[in-house]
């Protein structure tokens, strides 16, 4: 039954592309300004924000995922689907971030389209491998600032390579941002310091912030695996329940695009074996925040959600 479900949705993709027209790789690129630029579609809001920090003021940029959105379950529209056939470059995350689109993906690169995973940027040895899917590799990159930075170098490359005509200003814009992500992670080394050693403990809804972990020395624990798409079970709520109440951990979080059920689940089993445990509040795992928030931003989300983290992880219980 899912071998027919699949094998029925790339036949619908196939015919949607089909409809669109299709992308001339022999048309020289278009002239860019001001006043006609590149048309990019991207996925996720990182990638939205990112996009169009280095290619302003010469990008349109149109996110297909907005605020507190998961990648792991979000399903392209039809709407979707024409809007990436017509633009002049498609940019996704990768790693299977956005695992129900990945056919899609295929399709249009098999007709020749200018697409992109910006994940590509990275290394095998930059990656974690998942722990349950041989062969798959944690898709939560954004949140170790070293490897965003070379994300953002891919980005900077797909642009001048698309309209080598102001290269020299995608270069300065990635060359300003870069700056700052270096700003900014620094800033979380000096903030996590101030966390007692013994509770550099994050437990959140997912396994979204094993990067974050590996870079900045905490140890990370998700109710759910890396793809939300995998549920977690009585037995996994049991598990870490015990882990925290032995642990006597100050906080866990849930996240913004995901049920708090999983974790007032674990919370109700911790306070079952004689410990109370906060809800350090709500962090920004796979989207940005909202427009007017200080999350709307890469480095605001991230800044948010240091601050959360620091703030419910200081105190002993």
């Amino acid at each position: 039954m899912i071998r027919l479900f699949r094998t029925l949705f790339v036949l619908a993709i196939t015919l949607a592309l089909s409809a669109c027209q299709s992308p001339d790789t022999n048309e020289a690129a278009k002239v860019v300004g001001e006043a006609n630029p590149i048309n990019i579609v991207v996925t996720t809001s990182m990638i939205t924000d990112l996009v169009s920090i280095i290619g302003q003021p010469y990008v349109s940029v149109n996110g297909l995922m907005g605020p507190n959105v998961d990648p792991h379950l979000y399903k392209a529209s039809e709407g979707d689907v024409r809007l990436m056939t017509g633009a002049d470059l498609v940019l996704y995350s990768g790693l299977h971030l956005e695992g129900k689109m990945v056919d899609i993906f295929e399709q249009m690169e098999k007709r020749g389209q200018n697409v992109h995973a910006v994940s590509d940027a990275l290394a095998p040895e930059d990656l974690r491998e998942s722990a349950l899917f041989a062969g798959n590799h944690d898709p939560h990159i954004w949140f170790d600032v070293k490897l965003w930075e070379k994300v953002a170098k891919r980005v900077g490359e797909i642009l001048i390579e698309y309209d080598p005509a102001h290269g020299e200003h995608y270069q300065a814009n990635l060359e300003s941002y870069l700056s700052q992500l270096d700003e900014l992670d620094s800033w979380i080394f000096a903030e996590l310091q101030r966390i007692p050693e013994q509770y550099r403990v994050l437990i959140t809804s997912h396994d979204a912030f094993g990067y974050f972990g590996r870079r900045y020395g905490l140890e990370v624990r998700g109710l759910q695996g890396m793809s939300t798409a995998t549920e977690a079970g009585t037995a996994d709520v049991q598990e870490l329940a015990a882990f925290v109440a032995e642990r006597k951990i100050p906080s866990m979080y849930v996240e913004a695009s995901i049920s708090p059920r999983g974790i007032e689940a674990v919370r109700a089993a911790v306070r079952d074996r004689g410990f109370e445990v906060q809800i350090g509040g709500t962090l920004y795992g796979d989207a940005l925040g909202s427009p007017g928030t200080n999350a709307e931003t890469y480095i605001g989300m991230v800044r948010e959600n240091v601050g959360l983290i620091v703030a419910g992880l200081i105190d002993k219980p």
